[in-house]
């Protein structure tokens, strides 16, 4: 179907690909996969014909289709409803249902022979392609993604970028392209949508390249691993456990090959070194001599496992109860997170929060941490400390510092050499320990981030989505750490491979209720397997589906009366007036808010460029000035994401009291 002979694509002057071959055949379902920068977003762009080659070929079948989700998407808006953002999939149907409303409008006026010809041979080729049922599968597929069938006639442009991108991969979905290539996947996708993308992709009847850091998603939808590794792709006709498996059987072939060439050749290079001057052996000598220049050399194997050996110490031993949550409760609005609800972690507890997005997960961590106010008691046990990591507190990294600098912050207790060792656990070595943040990727940053909250002495860690931007490396490195680490935690993730090795508790919400399984994830899922099969399953309680952050503002009242509505329980028309020019202001709000953040969100990539730029960090005053900017840009973005947020969550309910 597609094959790709010798290519070469350079980066500057580093080779991401040099001389490499695949071959992708029709219905292949292959997992791309690599260390963070190896080229495998790169390899999508050029199969997607975005980037061109240095060298080799790439020959597609003339019939080739091939349709690309990627996190370029997440910019795309528009007034459309996502339904009918969706449903430009399918192009031709959608011309032929206009073709036939003019045909049936002109019939209504001008009844023709020819007319009625033109409209039979229209829905004729509209029922062949079963056009009749494509909002059907349009919205069959948007549902199965997370949204409720409310949502499916809100413009996309009201969405948050995770959701956007969810919309787009419905889309592709639903053209079906002969090659589904999907680039990070499960990256705003919670865990119940993640299962619905995996049995999608499973019974998929085209070919697939998905690019995914979640082992267990690949492990499921995959039957090739490709990996990209020293500039080649490697073919490993398998999921991903027959990858390690046989990855392992061919490196301890290629260590045999290498230890033996090594060995040949010193003792060829003795041979020479000891005969080169003796005329009798002269020739021979030089014979080896040409032997070792000709010789093509086996690399050694290099070890991507990487083995953490952390010693955790704790700055106080915590006593048996770490925390109780007693009658809490918590709402945004109308929207209600948890009402009277109890739970408690004693010294020891591993527990992954898991679930559905909008069931309140990061409410509740940041409710454990103290940072979310509640109507109720929360309770810290004695002598406990606790450290608690998010994205958004990749921000707080000092950007001047180094990360040596960084990690002697959190434990000024530890050497240098202490703390080079944790640096080099995550998987940075030699001089890397001496880069500022501000040269970080995303990735390198977050890395940086887990390494400080390791290494912070609290006795209870709070961590929401972890492995996000972490590669399968860094995500076992993550899980090695974990596992010896001896005090308590609650993690919030939706990669079941990395929840299934940390917990011994599962926390999820239901009914308004924390509620928990005292046992590891896969005896959790069994255990939910069997009370589904029982018609015990979870209640059918509304997930919410507002896509947005909740903001602590209320809903106003309007005209003094508490309900929004007349003292008669139904609101005049002047009321409905007010509240419709309550809501349009709420909309121009947001919609200013929203221009204004995607013109910052142009400079702020600006900005990571020209920070990136070697002629702008060898200079202190411009590298100083950059950063200011860059820093001030940030928090205008944060700012406006609150007002958006904010105006969004008050539109919504004004948009609720006027249907």
């Amino acid at each position: 179907m597609i094959s790709i002979t010798n290519l070469s694509y350079y980066l500057g002057s580093r080779a991401l690909y040099d001389n490499a071959s695949l071959h992708i055949k029709p219905n292949q379902k292959i997992g791309l996969i690599g260390l963070n920068g190896t080229g495998k977003s790169t390899l999508l762009r050029i199969i997607n014909g975005e980037y061109q080659p240095d060298g080799g070929t790439i020959s597609k079948a003339g019939d080739v289709t091939i349709g690309f989700l990627n996190q370029d998407l997440l910019s795309y808006q528009t007034d459309d409803s996502i339904l009918s953002v969706a449903m430009q999939a399918f192009a031709r149907q959608n011309e032929l249902q206009i073709k036939i409303d003019e045909l049936l409008h002109q019939m209504d006026v001008n009844y023709t022979d020819d007319l009625v010809d033109k409209l039979g041979k229209a829905q004729e080729e509209f029922d062949a392609l079963d056009g009749y049922t494509i909002q059907s599968r349009a919205e069959e597929i948007l549902e199965g993604l997370g949204f409720s069938t409310d949502d499916l006639h809100r413009p996309l442009r009201l969405f948050s970028g995770g959701w956007r991108m969810r919309v787009m991969l419905a889309k592709l979905l639903l053209e079906k392209p002969s090659l589904l290539m999907l680039d990070e996947p499960t990256n705003h996708l919670d865990l119940p949508s993640i299962q619905w993308v995996e049995k999608y992709v499973q019974n998929y009847e085209g070919s697939v390249i998905v690019v995914s850091h979640d082992r267990e998603f690949i492990d499921n939808v995959v039957d090739t691993i490709v990996e990209v590794s020293g500039a080649k792709l490697n073919y490993y006709a398998g999921d991903y456990s027959y990858y390690m498996e046989e990855k392992a059987l061919r490196n301890e072939i290629q260590k045999g090959a290498f230890e033996n060439q090594q060995a040949k050749i010193r003792q060829t290079e003795r041979f020479i070194e000891r005969f080169k001057a003796k005329a009798s052996k002269a020739k021979q000598a030089q014979s080896r001599v040409k032997q070792l220049e000709r010789m093509e050399l086996v690399d050694d194997v290099i070890d991507s496992n990487a083995r953490v050996n952390f010693k955790f110490n704790f700055s106080q031993q915590p006593g048996r109860h770490i925390l109780h949550l007693d009658d809490i409760s918590k709402a945004y609005g109308e929207k209600r997170i948890l009402t009277h609800s109890t739970a408690r972690l004693e010294r020891g507890d591993k527990v992954a929060l898991i679930g559905a997005n909008g069931r309140g997960k990061s409410t509740l961590l940041r409710i454990i941490s103290g940072s979310e106010p509640i109507d109720g008691e929360r309770i810290l046990g004695y002598n406990v400390s606790f450290s608690f990591y998010a994205q958004h507190q990749l921000e707080s990294l000092r950007v001047e510092d180094s990360m040596l600098e960084e990690l002697k912050q959190a434990n000024p207790t530890k050497s240098d050499g202490e703390l080079r060792g944790v640096l080099g656990c995550f998987l940075f070595s030699g001089d890397d320990v001496f880069k500022k943040i501000k040269v970080l990727s995303g990735g390198e940053k977050s890395r940086v981030a887990l390494a400080k909250v390791l290494l912070s002495q609290a006795n209870f860690l709070l961590l929401d989505e972890p492995t996000n931007h972490l590669d399968m490396q860094s995500v076992n490195i993550l899980i090695q750490a974990l596992q010896q680490y001896e005090g308590t935690y609650v993690v919030v993730s939706h990669d079941r491979y990395f929840v299934s090795q940390i917990a011994n508790k599962i926390w999820y919400i239901e009914d308004e209720q924390i509620k928990e399984y005292p046992g590891t994830y896969d005896e959790y899922e069994w255990w939910q397997e069997e009370r589904r099969a029982q018609g015990l399953g979870p209640s059918k309680q509304p997930v919410d589906n507002s896509k947005m952050q909740p903001a602590t503002t209320q809903v106003p009242a309007s005209n003094g009366h508490s309900n929004g509505k007349a003292p008669n329980g139904r609101a005049s028309d002047d009321e409905r007036k007010e509240w419709q020019k309550t809501l349009k202001n709420l909309t121009r709000q947001a919609e200013e808010s929203e221009t204004k953040i995607a013109q910052l969100e142009e400079r702020k990539k600006r900005l990571e460029i020209e920070l990136a730029d070697p002629a702008t960090y060898g200079e202190d005053k411009l590298m100083q000035a950059k950063n200011d900017e860059y820093r001030h840009v940030m928090a205008q973005i944060n700012k406006l994401q609150d007002e958006w947020e904010t105006a969004m969550l008050e539109a919504e309910e004004w948009e609720k009291k006027l249907a």
